[in-house]
């Protein structure tokens, strides 16, 4: 009996589950727009991961997915838990050095492109063609996007860090997929979540936490731990569960774009020409990697 057509229709339920936490994920960056200025991104970022592993782990509780005495396959769950860890201190490092704009660029752009490359030679799934041409065109309008946004700075080391933020988030995505071959999607980011947070703990100890005093301070941390984590990462699991690697990857360039949007209509931030044409190209990209009959690639074929 010929399956594609189930297939198909879940290739497309786990793209719009991918797309929806990667529209959560675009309000951060505005919600550290609205941060108290006390706020460092380092300590912005570690709350964020665990007030997002916390409420991983409630979640996981509460839907049963977490067994007692289940044995997990460790070597895979550490290197998730560490590559999450990873990205938050590459990616704000990279940017501290670089700039935004090309820190963001090639943190979020080399994401795909590795996460390609691991997911073929850990897993052997293969993107396609379809793939490449969605991924080009969202990269190139995420180049738009974010050179529209002011001056570039080009700093080596930043790039070095940007990159590794870019590969540590392929990483995850490709250790994440393992364990969801086998383990809940709930169960999957609570576990590597709460140990990412252990991974960052000892930045509490040195960080100004004095901003979480301030309601509009413990407002944005709810929002970035519970929603951009929490309810974000929930949905992008069973999305992962259903998608290859690489496209899932792909697709969470969206992120950018909804922080573009969301700069223009809540922060008042103007879109110029350039700026447009790179919304337009990441909308293409990812329109065209989310339609048409995607039975082979999500079979990793």
């Amino acid at each position: 009996m010929d399956q594609s057509p189930q297939v198909s229709k879940e290739y497309r339920t786990g793209t719009w589950l991918v797309l929806s936490a990667a529209v959560l994920w675009g309000t951060t960056g505005t919600a550290q727009a609205l941060a108290p200025e006390s706020a460092s991104p380092a300590s912005i970022g570690t709350m964020r991961l665990v007030l997002g592993g916390l409420a991983l782990l409630v979640f996981a509780v509460w839907r049963g997915a977490l067994r007692r005495g289940e044995r997990w396959p460790w070597r895979t769950t550490l290197a998730a838990a560490i590559s999450i860890a990873a990205y938050q201190i590459c990616f704000f490092a990279g940017v501290a050095r670089t700039g935004v704009a090309i820190g963001t660029m090639v943190g979020i752009g080399s994401s795909p492109i590795l996460a390609g490359i691991i997911g073929y030679l850990v897993r052997g799934e293969r993107p396609g063609g379809r793939w490449a041409v969605a991924t080009a065109l969202a990269i190139a309008g995420c180049g738009l996007l974010l050179a529209a946004g002011g001056s570039i700075q080009v700093n080596a080391l930043g790039i070095l860090l940007a990159v590794g933020a870019g590969g540590a988030y392929a990483l995850f995505t490709v250790t994440s997929k393992g364990l969801l071959d086998s383990k809940p999607p709930e169960a999957v980011m609570a576990v590597t979540f709460c140990l990412g947070a252990l991974f960052l703990l000892p930045v509490l100890f040195t960080a100004d936490l004095s901003w979480l005093r301030q309601p509009g301070g413990l407002a944005v941390a709810l929002h970035l731990g519970i929603i951009t984590v929490g309810v974000a990462y929930s949905l992008f699991a069973r999305g992962l569960s259903l998608v290859p690697v690489a496209v899932a990857a792909t697709l969470t360039l969206a992120e950018p774009l909804t922080a573009g949007m969301l700069g223009v209509f809540l922060l008042g931030e103007r879109l110029n020409l350039m700026a447009a044409i790179g919304i337009l190209l990441i909308f293409a990209g990812l329109a065209w990697l989310t339609t048409g009959n995607r039975s082979r690639a999500a079979q990793g074929a």
